[in-house]
């Protein structure tokens, strides 16, 4: 008997009283369809007459019977019957009276909390909230409790949105139950945790950094969301402009130089570099990174972990890395003079070098540098090029519709009536499709800032970072408010949202 695909499950649960899912589990079994006279099931061993005879005897049909793998029988349970199947209102209400018995105030006892923490009801209701998380392309998902509420929200496109929270009372079982899938110490309650958990949700294998902090009122906790299914490894997809994008393939294109990209935490730099070595990867290059975290796996890639307990931090790492004759190497990120200086170092000797800087525009990248100390003449030999970026929201594409702005929105792009004349503007009206917010997905806006003869004229007189944007500007650079004007003007985006991510040039 061959074994049933997965698309062969049913959609929808054939519904029949007193049916458990625990049975349903043990049993590996999972009803299939049904008919007036037969009940049809998926079965991981074809030969289990106890469990036939059984559900033959409870509903008096005949049963038939189909192979199906255990894997495959035990997700459709989930998806089926367990927290997949439920409303996350519903499964916070019967976790509310399945649990009204919560320990007292303060420090709870630590066997109770892994009790509570280990009982179904909790159980379902995490895997709900991740498993919506992930639905929604949700990047990150906050627990947070405060006196007299727990909140969850989920960061949908850069921006928190609530989600339904459980009662107050179900937070310390809430939170541990994310740290036992993380194999944190439920017990240490007093300092900062940080773990990983990796589930499959939805046919996908997803990675989860967890961070705990203590707060006045209990544990903070954040699920960051790593889908490698979500990172566009396509440079075109990620919203240069043409101008910009040719530039940059010749960068990165370069023997040895140093690159990097600029930008707040959360502005898409780690997803730039890694589609950048995807690009540039090549049987006969050999690549290696350090970072902290890993986010994604590439293949062909040896990525190294940063563990500063140990003494593995990014200047240490660089220092091996050179050894073990890389072509290209990736630097997470330049945090202090150190790293700094063998980057530069690693630049001059051969070696192509990315790595990201905190700045809020590309020129600001050359002067941070200078301030941690690189001598402004190894820096002028070395650094090719900055990229500095954001991520702006998409409008929907289900509730776009003209839009015409203010006049403060038309000053704050430097622009005129007359240069609308023939274009039309948009926003998303709001939509179920986006949650009412106007907007599904992002895009990035950049700002490219080449180091030619007359930057490195500037770097070496240790010119400020407004001299050095201003000689860029003479020289045709589009900043990053110039890059999102003209992406509104494309129909992608909003000025309110550009307004958001970029500071007044």
């Amino acid at each position: 008997m061959t074994c049933i695909s997965y698309e062969d499950y049913p959609r929808e649960p054939v519904v029949l009283d007193s049916l458990s899912v625990k049975f349903m589990k043990q049993s590996r079994f999972v009803p299939l369809w049904m008919d007036e006279d037969a009940l049809t099931i998926a079965v991981a061993d074809t030969e289990d007459f106890y469990t036939i005879d059984a559900l033959k005897l409870a509903y008096g049909l005949n049963i038939e019977i189909r192979q199906g793998k255990e894997e495959d029988i035990l997700e459709a349970i989930e998806r089926l019957y367990g927290a997949g199947a439920q409303s996350i209102d519903t499964i916070i209400e019967e976790a509310g009276k399945d649990m009204s018995e919560m320990a007292p105030e303060g420090e709870e006892d630590v066997d109770h909390l892994r009790d509570l923490a280990s009982e179904a009801p909790i159980i379902r209701l995490v895997n709900r909230l991740i498993s919506n998380a992930v639905e929604l392309r949700a990047s990150d998902i906050h627990f947070e409790p405060f006196e007299d509420e727990f909140k969850v929200r989920y960061r949908l496109d850069g921006v928190l949105h609530d989600a339904e929270s459980p009662p107050k009372r179900l937070q310390a079982a809430t939170i541990s139950r994310v740290k036992i899938m993380a194999k944190l110490d439920i017990a240490e309650r007093r300092l900062p945790q940080d773990g990983r958990i990796k589930l499959r949700v939805s046919d996908k294998e997803i990675d989860f950094r967890i961070s705990t902090i203590p707060t006045l009122f209990g544990e903070s906790l954040v699920i960051r969301i790593l889908d490698r299914s979500a990172l566009i490894l396509d440079l075109e997809k990620l919203g240069f402009p043409q101008g910009i994008l040719s530039q940059y393939v010749n960068l990165i294109s370069q023997p040895y130089g140093m690159i990097l990209v600029t930008g707040p935490t959360g502005s898409g730099k780690t997803s730039t570099l890694y589609t950048t070595l995807e690009k540039i990867n090549s049987p006969e290059k050999k690549i290696i990174t350090i970072e902290d975290p890993v986010e994604y796996q590439l293949k062909g890639v040896n990525q190294i972990q940063v563990k500063p307990k140990i003494g593995l931090t990014f200047a240490n790492g660089l220092r091996s890395i050179v050894r073990q004759d890389p072509d290209i190497i990736l630097v997470g990120e330049i945090r202090d003079a150190e790293t700094a200086e063998i980057a530069v170092q690693s630049a001059l000797t051969g070696h192509l070098i990315f790595s990201t800087l905190h700045t809020n525009d590309a020129a600001g990248a050359i002067t941070r540098l200078l301030e941690m100390g690189v001598e402004n003449f190894l820096l002028t030999s070395s650094l090719l090029g900055v990229l500095a970026q954001r991520l702006v929201r998409v409008i929907c594409s289900h509730c776009k519709e003209p839009w015409e702005p203010e006049e403060k929105f038309i000053r704050s792009m430097a622009a005129s009536r007359d240069e609308l004349r023939d274009i039309t503007l948009f926003a998303g009206r709001g939509c179920e499709e986006c949650r009412f917010t106007g907007y599904k997905g992002r895009t990035a806006v950049f700002e490219y800032l080449p180091v030619d003869d007359d930057i490195r004229a500037e770097v070496t007189k240790k010119s400020s970072t407004d001299v050095i944007k201003e000689v860029a500007l003479k020289k045709g650079m589009i900043t990053l408010r110039q890059d999102g004007w003209s992406k509104v003007k494309q129909g992608i985006t909003t000025i309110p949202e550009v307004l958001r991510v970029t500071v007044e040039q």
